[in-house]
């Protein structure tokens, strides 16, 4: 059995820092992760890459041979990594053990995760190679500046949900570059009829109805809850990874894998 995280958000959201932390925190513990890119744009890496797609394609040379602008280019990139499950993904991923742990560094277009087949594809292909999946959303604490932000972002977070079909961890990343937390906090465990009022504050009442089912989906029923990550702490970091782990259920058919003792760690901290 072996496991990954599918790590998705909107561009800017944080996904390749969250990526590069959770590394360097198992580095720290003794866990061992392994980060493949999926963004075939991407060209600075603060981790090690295990799998880069831009070995099988790469935006820069889609976009000079076809003459596309940089999203059509990318959608066209993911559409071929979709046509190379059974030839490149393969055998990449027959350098990886049955217990071994992925983590898929994913590009920031939102059609990828809402209505594009290209990652769901991707996701049952890990499946039928036996990975247990978990999809991590990343939404940027900054944007939740007011209820609106809040409920479109849990909107985008949902749509994901139901295109993808997978356990779900949303977090809410870059909480330490937020100066006022303490609107956060409001989102963090809403009040639904709180939300209500603010909602209906911010909108005309002819949107009274609407307002009141999208406050009973995201509130009454708790479809879509946050976690908040601060990078520099690493009670966070590991905090975020115990859910995950809860999640993909890993732990509980292996032993989590301990480096070798002759392997450099670094300087203790």
């Amino acid at each position: 059995m072996g496991y990954a995280q599918l790590v998705i958000g909107p561009a800017g959201s944080g996904k390749s820092t969250y990526c590069s932390s959770l590394y360097e925190h198992c580095e720290t513990v003794g866990r061992t992760m392994n980060v493949v890119n999926l963004d075939p744009a991407a060209e600075i890496f603060n981790y090690p890459v295990a799998m880069d797609i831009r070995e099988l394609v790469s935006l820069e040379d889609v976009m000079e041979e076809l003459g596309l602008g940089p999203n059509g280019a990318l959608m066209y990139c993911m559409e071929y990594l979709e046509d190379s499950l059974h030839d490149w993904v393969d055998e990449e991923l027959e350098n990886y053990r049955d217990d071994d742990y992925l983590i898929f560094d994913c590009p920031g277009q939102i059609e990828l995760f809402t209505h594009v087949p290209v990652l769901k594809n991707f996701v049952a292909h890990l499946q039928q190679k036996n990975f247990n999946v978990c999809v991590v959303y990343l939404l940027d604490s900054q944007f939740i500046t007011d209820v609106t932000k809040f409920i479109s972002g849990c909107m985008s977070s949902l749509s994901a949900m139901i295109q993808l079909e997978l356990p779900h961890i949303n977090i809410l990343s870059k909480m330490d570059l937020l100066q006022d937390k303490s609107n956060i906090d409001n989102y963090l465990d809403p009040e639904p009829r709180t939300l209500l009022a603010e909602l209906n504050q911010k909108m005309g009442p002819r949107y009274a109805k609407l307002n009141k089912a999208l406050i009973e989906m995201v509130g009454e029923y708790g479809m879509v809850n946050f976690i908040p990550l601060d990078i520099r702490k690493e009670r966070s970091i590991q905090y975020v990874l115990s859910q995950i782990d809860v999640c993909i259920q890993f732990g509980e058919d292996a032993d989590v894998k301990i480096k070798d003792e002759d392997e450099d760690f670094g300087d203790d901290q």
